[in-house]
């Protein structure tokens, strides 16, 4: 059962959506907050707090990237990573969607018109908790002014164009990893903000690759209770904890040994667990809750890190 924590309006969650729906992939839904607190998605990851997690019984993995490529070891049809396409520069371009181009459309997209569009039919206090909770999340990260984003993203837009210049998609004639990445900002950007999205008029071509990609669907998709896919986790059938045979030590930290892992930019909230794998692409902590039982959370190395704790 692939079960997905999720919010609607999340750009990275409609990434993994789109996945999928791609791969023609059945899941249950679990709407997590946009907000803190998120104590159900926590008491999985054990402090990770952004949208989406992949849940499979006991196994939970954080970060879109990660996702991207467990859904493509479980169903490799339909692959993210065809033969047909240069793979370093799919992950390059990936990697490049999912930060510069991301944080230019969210300088854009989060302006007040955005925001007017994101909350209008709300409550007032749930605009500015939202404002309030992402400002939090971005303490320390560089961002550039709203002005600067909207001139980036157009410029990022024109460069997607080009790229989409005789060929149906970024790289060539079938989708890629590197598709999906660049796909969630501008989709936020149409169907959250409207408000904002006469930016995307100006590159016909990227709107018409948009209709190719939103076509894909998201898939067959039930819901399912925080609750329920917490007790998902805690009835799983738990596999022995295996030697990591790809052991790959960058830290001078081994196996076994108590660690938190906490992403190095947007919502840096650490996990705190005990270090089973660290391969030459993620990691995987061991930790134990209440409710969910023993849990094994998994995060990719770029973008994170990773450091010694010291048990209480």
């Amino acid at each position: 059962m692939l079960i997905l924590h999720h919010y609607p309006m999340s750009a990275f969650s409609e990434k993994i959506r789109a996945v999928l729906g791609f791969k023609q992939l059945a899941w249950r839904s679990v709407i997590i907050p946009s907000s803190m607190p998120k104590p159900e998605l926590q008491a999985l990851t054990g402090g990770y707090r952004n949208a989406p997690v992949l849940q499979i019984g006991a196994d939970i993995y954080c970060d879109s990237a990660l996702i991207c490529d467990v859904l493509e070891h479980r169903a490799p049809n339909h692959s993210l990573y065809p033969a047909q396409v240069n793979l370093a520069l799919a992950s390059v371009v990936a990697q490049w969607a999912d930060s510069t181009l991301f944080w230019a459309a969210m300088g854009h997209n989060l302006q007040k018109p955005g925001m007017h569009d994101l909350f209008a039919e709300l409550p007032e206090q749930v605009g500015k908790d939202f404002a309030a909770d992402r400002c939090a999340m971005a303490t320390g990260l560089s961002r550039p002014r709203p002005l600067d984003a909207s001139a980036a993203y157009r410029a990022y837009l024109q460069r997607l164009a080009s790229m989409l210049d005789g060929q149906p998609y970024l790289l060539g004639q079938v989708p890629c990893v590197a598709d999906f990445a660049a796909y969630h900002p501008l989709w936020f950007t149409r169907t959250q903000v409207p408000g904002m999205a006469a930016v995307l008029q100006t590159v016909p071509t990227v709107l018409v690759w948009m209709e190719r990609m939103a076509a894909f669907g998201h898939g067959e998709t039930s819901r399912l209770s925080a609750s329920d896919a917490i007790a998902v986790s805690a009835d799983a059938v738990r596999a022995t904890d295996q030697k990591d045979a790809e052991f790959q030590d960058d830290h001078g930290i081994p196996l076994g040994s108590l660690v938190s892992i906490a992403a190095t930019s947007f919502g840096s909230e650490p996990t705190m667990g005990v270090l089973l794998q660290a391969t030459r692409n993620h990691y995987t902590l061991r930790r134990e809750d209440a409710r969910a039982g023993v849990v094994r959370v998994h995060f990719p190395r770029l973008g994170y890190a990773l450091r010694r704790e010291v048990s209480p």
